[in-house]
């Protein structure tokens, strides 16, 4: 089975309006806000599935700055899931600044079949990954719903892309080590925390984390999947396009085009998130 863990869809709605919606959110804007970049719906990405080859994905959210963008839009995430219930996996978006309300969001949105929180962005969302007054509700609520969380990362260095922002690894491990209990998938191989994996206290508080591969041939040369199998191992990895900014199948020749064993080859295209989200391959 093949699992993409990090695509993003939008409802017709959104991609009629870009122009209204970047006006009014900073995350939308940074990422969408050009009209050559990708706004893509639910049946586009099932086409892409079907051309390659992929048989589940899940589908973000972004970081909207408003609790209401989130209701709105998470309510196509579920909509479009529940039509394609053997092929989309709908994870949703919050503002944790609403309070009750993001968690009560939250909630309505498991009843309603969401398996996770993502892609959040706190640095652009506006609030602090690492203030436990706000965020231990959150996390408390996730783990007693059993979602998963994904949050986007950054590199400290290197080039710089629309979207990259703070969430550097030296933000992350704070909250990784104050959360060991929650199912954390960090994208963009989470901005190299991997790199740190041959320190005991970080290896140590990884247990519970996981890093996907979204857009990693703009961020990294092929190599880094066995890179990171090495320093974390292979069983933390996801597979991730970051769909539609790359083709779901470029991003699979790469991975096949490694010199991984088959049985890490199969734990990272779809192993691996089919046991962390409980899915029967």
């Amino acid at each position: 089975m093949i699992i993409d863990v990090h695509t993003h869809v939008f409802s017709p709605e959104v991609t009629m309006r870009r122009e209204e919606y970047a006006a009014n959110d900073v995350c939308f804007a940074q990422l969408y806000g050009n009209a050559k970049a990708k706004l893509r719906t639910a049946e586009d990405l099932i086409s892409e599935m079907e051309d390659s080859g992929v048989n589940k994905a899940v589908i973000l959210n972004i970081g909207w700055g408003s609790h209401e963008l989130c209701v709105r839009t998470n309510d196509y995430i579920l909509e479009a899931a529940s039509r394609y219930p053997d092929r989309l996996i709908p994870f949703v978006s919050v503002q944790p600044a609403a309070g009750q309300a993001a968690l009560a969001e939250l909630k309505r949105c498991a009843v309603a079949g969401a398996r996770g929180l993502g892609e959040l962005r706190p640095d652009v969302q506006g609030f602090d990954l690492n203030d436990r007054r706000l965020i231990k509700p959150l996390v408390k609520t996730l783990t007693d719903l059993g979602m998963v969380m994904t949050c986007h990362a950054d590199e400290p260095v290197g080039h710089h892309y629309p979207g990259k922002g703070t969430l550097t690894p030296d933000v992350l491990f704070p909250f990784i080590e104050a959360h060991p209990g929650l199912r954390l998938i960090l994208s963009h191989w989470g901005g190299g925390l991997p790199f740190y994996g041959l320190m005991p206290e970080v290896e140590k508080a990884l247990t519970n984390v996981w890093f996907d591969s979204a857009a990693s041939p703009f961020l990294y040369q092929p190599e880094i999947f066995e890179r990171v199998s090495e320093l974390v191992g292979a069983d933390k990895i996801l597979f991730g396009s970051d769909w539609p900014l790359l083709k779901q199948r470029r991003c699979l020749d790469e991975l096949r085009a490694t010199n991984l064993s088959t049985w890490s080859m199969r734990s990272i295209s779809g192993g691996n998130a089919a046991g962390m989200l409980g899915l029967s391959e």
